[in-house]
Formats: structure tokens, sequence, C-alpha cells
């Protein structure tokens, strides 16, 4: 394990997710946790793996000592050195099957991998937006500067995928094996439907387009339908449903900004984004003030032009800072 502290480890972990860790303990996990985004990452990531790995074993009744045989043989020589150190681990009473999936301490994903019954993912990401269709013929369209990884084949009983940034999903349905994304502690369910997920500064964003949603984080749930969205805190188990207006999310998509009763105040957020500005409401009784329009391919000018004569209002300049009054 790759942990800035050095007291942290895989075993430590996995005694924190079975809540066996007494309150020194889990403070220690918390503050290691909290410590910067690379600890996060590992933790989250481990976290998945381990409740697959449960998942494997109550359906499967597979065969551990096989299990770690295989995973000696992966391992190879160079890293007998590593092996040593996570037998421990494996000798533990602790859910044995889980742990033999879960060593990715020694191998990096290759537990992941162990889960998904191959030696091949696919991880998807690139600097502008792209379409990748999906095994069972769903299909997402990433944002720039985000990622997606999922199995060559879905197997078992469930499609599971991992993403990071943001990306608009159409899922075939297949109400068998629901349709799982994984980002960071939220989790989304959906058995056919079309919805966008953002994960960006600590929050995650779900906004459904058609079909519905379920998402779960800290433990709460909530089901969205269309034309509703959630965001979800990492921070907090705080899940608060809202009406999307307008279709400002999928900008990245269809290239046009459209506006159904859209506050003023979402609207300036997404300019700013798209036209790399910075623009800001003066005056606070403008932030929530409805606009019904849609702009594809205006310049920034026309745009501020079209917003006020919307509501009468005035567009100053001044220098990096544009401001609305």
């Amino acid at each position: 394990m790759n942990a800035d502290n050095k007291h942290i480890t895989d075993d430590l972990l996995v005694k924190h997710l079975l809540a066996e860790t007494d309150a020194d303990e889990n403070l220690q996990v918390e503050q290691w946790i909290n410590e910067n985004e690379a600890n996060r990452k590992y933790y989250a990531d481990f976290k998945l793996i381990w409740q697959e790995s449960e998942h494997i074993a109550a359906n499967n009744n597979p065969d551990e000592d096989a299990a770690w045989n295989r995973l000696q043989n992966r391992i190879g020589k160079n890293d007998n050195e590593q092996a040593k150190k996570i037998v421990p681990l494996f000798k533990s009473g602790w859910l044995k099957i889980a742990v033999a999936i879960l060593l990715i301490s020694a191998v990096g994903y290759f537990a992941y991998n162990q889960f998904y019954n191959n030696n091949t993912i696919n991880k998807i990401s690139g600097t502008t937006t792209l379409t990748e269709n999906l095994p069972d013929g769903s299909s997402v369209t990433l944002n720039s500067n985000s990622q997606i990884i999922y199995p060559l084949r879905f197997q078992g009983n469930q499609r599971l995928v991992q993403l990071s940034g943001e990306g608009f999903f159409k899922v075939a349905p297949d109400k068998a094996k629901p349709f799982i994304i994984k980002i960071k502690n939220v989790t989304i369910s959906v058995v056919g439907t079309s919805f966008n997920v953002k994960n960006v500064e600590g929050s995650t964003e779900v906004i459904v387009a058609t079909g519905i949603v379920k998402v779960n984080s800290h433990g709460k749930q909530v089901l969205l339908h269309p034309g509703e969205k959630v965001i979800a805190d990492e921070n907090n188990d705080k899940l608060t449903v809202e009406e999307s207006k307008g279709s400002l999310y999928n900008y990245y998509i269809t290239k046009a900004l459209i506006c159904d009763r859209t506050p003023l105040y979402q609207l300036v957020d997404k300019l700013n984004q798209v036209y790399g500005v910075h623009i800001q409401i003066a005056n606070k009784q403008l932030y929530d003030l409805p606009i019904t329009t849609v702009f594809r391919g205006q310049s920034l000018n026309q745009v501020l032009k079209v917003i006020a004569e919307t509501f009468n209002i005035k567009v100053e300049n001044n220098g990096n800072l544009i401001l609305l009054k």
C-alpha cells in the first residue's frame, strides 16, 4: 500500500470497513483519508473492491486457497517481498476470499481485474468530448478531461463502471442487470435511462433526462425522475432533489444553451465556463429571475445583449470583470 502515513495499512482499512476499529483507529483512518486526494482515491477504490468482493464471495462460493495461489503466480518472482507483506492480511479471519480479491497493495489494480473476471478493462479519457459505446449497448459521452473505466464484458448480475469528471449516459434497458456507476462514495443505479453525471470539487451532480435514477450517498437514497437533479457532497449526507430547469448541463454535447425558466445565476455560471469569462450579478434581486431562450453559436456580446433586454438591466465591463446590474 502506498500511504502517506506508515501506520495506515490495508489490514487497518479492512477493519475500518468492517466497523471493527476502535475510536483511536477510526480517527487515525479518517485523518489519513482527509490528508490528500491520493489517499481519498485509494480509500474509495479500496472500498469499492471490498464491497464487490463480498458480493462475489456470497454468490460464487469460491476456493480461497486456489485464489491465493493464483495471486502468488500473478505477482511473480520479482514481487516476493510485497507478497510476504500481505500474507498476514490473508491469514486473518476476515472474509478470506474477499481478501484474495482485495489485495490491491500487491499488484495495483489486480483486484479490480479479478472482480471483472478478465485481464483487460477499458480506460477511456481525453482532452476533448468523445462518445464511447459500452459492451451492453449503452453509450456515454464524456466531457473533456473526464474518464470512464469499464470491463470488456459485463459479468454477474450488474453492469459496473467507474467515472471521474462528467459524462452523459444512455443506458440500454436490462432489468435483470442494473447499470451502476461508482464515483467515490456515490452510487448511481439504473436499468435503462439517460442522465448526466458530473463530479467536481468534492460534489457529484446527477440530472435525469429520461427514466428513473437511484442515487445513494452516505447511506441515504433518493429516486430521480425526468427533469430532476440532486447534488451529493462527499463531506456530508445531504441529498436534496431539485427541478432542473433547461438543459445547460449538456452544452458540451449539444453546443446549445437551452434555458427553460432557468434562473439567471445558473445561466451566468454556465456562461463563465463556456466563454472563459468572469460575469457577476451585482444586484442580488436578479439571481433567481427566470429566462426562457436558446443560445446557439452567438458571441458573448450577443448573449449579454439578450440578457440585458430581457431583464431591462445594464451590462458593465470592468476589465476582466463583467457586471450585470
